[in-house]
């Protein structure tokens, strides 16, 4: 396997989680409102360096000081995530619970923007039922035809969201299944030491990292406090889930990952890479193998403090969000509100 390393690409003031870059080669990033009352929460990357608040200042101009004075159906609460989708917008993905918290009423949504004239085009709002009180959803994946979207909810009770843009439906799925659940007994590591609040509680995710297959068959997804890969057919989910069913039956278990945070299949192939956050690397499975397939590292490198969310840019380049999750004042309260991060990208080695 090619060896790789790590090219710094922006450093960040303030906590990043989601990347992605557009077909015309335009960097997205989020920033969620966690540990500060963050300024910006969505930014396009310029080519200088500076983040450009997106769309417009006014989306984020949410404050938790203010959220009695802002609407949060139109404005940016707490983004998770933001995703490119290939053919012409942006979707920003709105939890709308600062610091994985309680969720403000009327916020959870998810957003189209168009990239042509910088505007929202759509907001698809999340009621009670798809986004109840404790859910924090955390990423999507889109279907290649553009008709349904797929989302990981990683709060207190896991589950698949499945939202149908055609006819503006979405169901909730797999709620406290097995496969959408943190792991007990599970502990999550950094820096060879478990990772606990000063009140004694440890990394509590669900459901997080989630991926479509290349050939758009399959859904992929682990929990952070998890090990395992899981997957399910989405023409289950469409042809079944759609409906409300049942589909736990269907969700099959697709190998040991260890801990891991974002998912990304390398365009064009089987690999899947994976966000490896107890020991600063970033691994790859070729799915090829089946659910036996040997996990290798990929780079391993100190500075990828909680590496988090994947991208690929058009040329096939990957790219890597350092969330320093271990380093905020979750875990250590001496932290800074504002906690650095950055976004890195993947180079192939010579040695």
């Amino acid at each position: 396997m090619t060896a790789h390393t790590i090219e710094l690409v922006a450093r960040f003031e303030h906590q990043v989680t989601g990347v992605s870059v557009s077909e015309d080669n335009r960097i997205f990033v989020n920033f969620p409102r966690w540990t500060e009352d963050n300024a910006v929460s969505v930014a396009e990357l310029q080519k200088d360096g500076t983040l450009r608040p997106y769309p417009d200042q006014e989306w984020n101009a949410w404050r938790n000081a203010r959220k009695d004075d802002v609407s949060p159906n139109d404005h940016w609460v707490c983004v998770q995530s933001v995703v490119a989708d290939g053919r012409g917008s942006l979707w920003v993905l709105d939890p709308a619970a600062p610091a994985q918290a309680h969720l403000v009423s009327g916020g959870a949504k998810m957003v189209q923007v168009d990239l042509a004239g910088d505007k929202v085009v759509r907001t698809v709002a999340f009621d009670e039922n798809a986004a109840p009180q404790g859910s924090y959803l955390n990423d999507m994946r889109f279907s290649d035809d553009g008709k349904y979207a797929y989302i990981t909810d990683s709060g207190v009770v896991g589950a698949i969201l499945v939202v149908d843009l055609e006819h503006d439906k979405t169901v909730r799925l797999l709620d406290g299944h097995p496969s959408t659940q943190m792991k007990k007994g599970l502990n999550v590591k950094a820096d060879g030491e478990v990772l606990r609040r000063p009140d004694g509680r440890g990394v509590e995710f669900s459901a997080d990292g989630i991926e479509l297959s290349g050939d758009g068959a399959w859904l992929y997804w682990q929990a952070i406090k998890g090990d395992t890969l899981y997957r399910i057919s989405t023409q289950v989910l469409i042809e079944r889930g759609l409906k409300g069913e049942d589909v736990g039956d269907a969700v099959e278990e697709y190998g040991h990952n260890g801990v891991n945070d974002g998912l990304l299949f390398d365009r064009g192939s089987n690999r899947m890479y994976l966000t490896s956050v107890q020991d600063d690397s970033i691994k790859m499975r070729d799915l090829d193998g089946g659910p036996q397939a040997e996990l290798r590292v990929v780079v391993q490198d100190e500075r990828l403090r909680w590496p988090d969310t994947f991208t690929q840019g058009p040329d096939g380049t990957i790219y890597v969000t350092t969330s320093h999750i271990q380093d905020s004042a979750f875990f250590k309260p001496e932290a800074p509100a504002a906690l650095p991060t950055e976004l890195w990208k993947l180079i192939e080695s010579d040695r």
